[in-house]
């Protein structure tokens, strides 16, 4: 968009509300988080065409989220599994580069099989990289990064070191974070990266994050001053 004067670098999304949108509605809550996986394609193939932006994170299933119902989570992999499968080409032909963010060991092997499937066949992309964050704690990231520094036999610590081993690696930190649905909270998500982030709390349920809203997010960004601390 013309009035866009500034997009962010690394731009990272809370997808909130898919239980609440589908309730609202009398809908099933599987019916809500497959409406917010169509979404969320949605979102990378619009991420995908500006240049600008280079990395994008998605919060997809939380380390908090096994307290829910099996029903649920059984729902929830499908639902992921047949996102790769219906839109792989797509994928490849938007030039995506996946990473998966977290530890998926505790996923169903099928499931870890479609995600290391997805991470590898497109490895040698060369455009935007989309973060997902399954099976992901923004705290669990930095103990993780941590332990593997002390495995590697590190005396002392950097945060140039923790950010080298952190999931996501080698993304930066996170210029712009949504979080949809209007709660205003962070959930422990990408803790490390969200510094000197802006924020934004729109109070539409991710399904209903379409292009438009995106957009008037971007807008929104590009008229804040940032000034990382300084005055």
């Amino acid at each position: 968009m013309k009035n866009i004067k500034s997009y962010p670098t690394h731009i990272a999304f809370i997808m909130d509300g898919n239980r609440r949108w589908a309730k609202k509605r009398g809908f099933p809550k599987f019916y809500g988080h497959k409406k917010g996986a169509d979404r969320l394609v949605e979102i990378i193939k619009e991420l995908s065409k500006i240049e600008e932006i280079k990395y994008a994170s998605f919060f997809a299933f939380s380390t908090e989220n096994w307290n829910r119902e099996q029903e649920e989570i059984d729902a929830i992999f499908k639902i992921v599994s047949t996102m790769f499968d219906e839109n792989e080409e797509d994928f490849k032909n938007w030039n995506i580069k996946f990473v998966a963010m977290g530890d998926i060991s505790r996923f169903p092997n099928e499931i870890q099989k479609r995600i290391i499937k997805a991470v590898k066949n497109s490895k040698n992309n060369t455009g935007l990289v989309v973060n997902l964050a399954l099976n992901y704690g923004g705290r669990d990231d930095i103990v993780h990064a941590v332990n593997k520094l002390i495995e590697s036999g590190i005396k002392k610590v950097t945060e140039e070191d923790i950010s080298k081993n952190l999931y996501s690696f080698p993304a930066p930190d996170i210029d712009f974070v949504i979080r949809t649905s209007g709660e205003m909270r962070i959930s422990n998500f990408m803790l490390f990266h969200l510094a000197y982030s802006e924020m934004y709390f729109p109070k539409v349920c991710w399904p209903a994050f379409n292009k438009r809203q995106l957009y008037k997010a971007l807008n929104i960004y590009s008229k804040r001053n940032r000034r990382f601390g300084g005055n």
